[in-house]
């Protein structure tokens, strides 16, 4: 069977752009598979409707949707009287598999109306949450996912005591579950982020399991930003890195303001930074936690305005920078925006303690940015002393200062930025690149179906 013939239903819960996070993943792999003329359909929930039709005016014949019930109403209401990580693992699951038994009842309709090939279900991210997706009569591929993870030992305080304990519980009755429930323990092949999901996979498995990583970037967004305003100041290994410059180094933050990404450690160190050289940091994103980090930035004397409405210069970078100015916080943008403040940055830093992907580390990498980011979790997928600076999670004092020491370190060095964001770049180019991806899961997809293809009679 070649590639172009094959026949391709998608099963995923969310599809979205705006969502962000793990929504994007099987947006994106249908809109490279019907731009390269593959026969591809996708089930969603209905939620992004009207952004899949604004996106894809001339498939939207191909993409079916599960609308809510009055399960799907209760269980939500119900859901928001626990906290966020402990909802996720309980009403989030019973709310995601009532969308399941939907899905599943359209795909096992779609397979026999369609002729489908093959069923990938690209999220479920959590390798102990179970699939729906199973005995559909073609193989199954599920992920890649990305998950098996804790908090740092030095942050374990971060999650609540009674949380801690239910999250450890429920993952020993996973295994239990994912027998109730064997759409992993059935699928044909599973693939894995790192390792480290592999080993947080339900025991019953008996399926291929293969290691992929979970993000891609879409280069046609994400492009290389253009000559920075303060690269003219280094063009030399030898440059002076004690010299005052004209320009301040423009850090930039982007993701959800909630307590796990550590932007009160980032304020703090920020705080270290400037009393040493000129910077900026912009805040991208929101969350539970901006008002507090807002306020926060204020005592430390960092800030005292909203960034702008109004369009910045280039030099300007959106912020104030002079005196106690130098942070500020731009709200929730969309990605196109978000690209255009990134092609304005020096510097991403992501100091996460909780991270499985951290697609916004290949994001910067594609548009030239060197990372500061957390050595735990997903950064360290993808991060290397060639490309950017891992800071280890120990003691917090330890963080703040080593955090702190990296970004000092690359605000005196215009030449190690540029030499990191151009490995960065090729990295993603070689690596991440959407385009790249697809063909991989492509081949995993012949693989798939030859492996389970009956066995033609010697």
């Amino acid at each position: 069977m070649t590639q172009t013939s094959l026949r391709v239903l998608i099963v995923a819960e969310h599809a979205s752009l705006k969502f962000g996070g793990e929504a994007a993943l099987p947006l994106h792999y249908f809109r490279i598979l019907r731009k390269r003329g593959i026969e591809t359909w996708l089930i969603v929930h209905s939620r992004t409707r009207d952004e899949l039709k604004s996106l894809f005016p001339q498939d939207f014949d191909r993409i079916y949707f599960v609308a809510d019930t009055l399960w799907h109403r209760i269980v939500s209401q119900c859901s928001r009287l626990l906290p966020n990580r402990l909802s996720h693992f309980t009403f989030g699951l019973i709310l995601r598999l009532i969308t399941q038994i939907d899905q599943r009842r359209i795909a096992k309709q779609l397979v026999s109306e369609q002729q489908i090939d093959i069923i990938h279900q690209p999220i479920l991210v959590s390798p102990k949450e179970p699939s729906m997706i199973f005995d559909m009569g073609v193989p199954v591929v599920i992920g890649p996912m990305n998950g098996g993870m804790n908090f740092p030992p030095a942050f374990r305080r971060l999650e609540e005591p009674f949380v801690d304990l239910s999250v450890r519980f429920g993952r020993l009755w996973a295994n239990l579950l994912n027998k109730l429930i064997p759409g992993k323990c059935k699928a044909t092949t599973l693939l894995i982020a790192n390792p480290r999901t592999k080993d947080a996979l339900p025991k019953c498995i008996s399926g291929k399991v293969i290691e992929l990583v979970e993000n891609g970037v879409d280069l046609s967004i994400w492009q290389p930003k253009p000559q920075n305003p303060t690269s003219y100041l280094e063009t030399t290994e030898n440059h002076d890195s004690s010299q005052n410059y004209q320009q301040p180094t423009q850090f930039v933050y982007v993701g959800r303001l909630v307590d796990w990404k550590a932007v009160n450690l980032l304020l703090i160190a920020f705080k270290r930074v400037v009393e040493k050289v000129p910077a900026v940091l912009e805040i991208i994103g929101d969350g539970t936690e901006r008002a507090n980090l807002e306020a926060q930035a204020k005592e430390l004397g960092l800030t005292k305005n909203q960034c702008p409405n109004s369009e910045e210069t280039t030099q300007q970078f959106g912020c104030q920078t002079q005196g106690s100015n130098s942070v500020c916080f731009r709200g929730m943008l969309s990605q196109v925006d978000c690209a255009q403040r990134l092609q304005l940055a020096d510097v991403l830093v992501l100091p996460s303690l909780y991270e499985c992907g951290g697609a916004v580390v290949l994001e910067a990498m594609a548009m030239g940015l060197p990372v500061i980011a957390t050595n735990w979790g997903g950064p360290a997928d993808y991060l290397d002393e060639s490309c950017g600076i891992l800071v280890e999670p120990a003691l917090q004092d330890a963080f703040i200062d080593d955090l702190a020491t990296a970004m000092i370190k690359l605000a005196k060095s215009p030449a190690l930025r540029q030499r990191m964001g151009k490995a960065g770049r090729q990295k993603v180019i070689d690596n991440f690149d959407w385009e790249v991806k697809v063909d991989t899961m492509l081949e995993t997809y012949q693989e798939a179906i030859a492996r389970t293809a009956p066995k033609s009679a010697t």
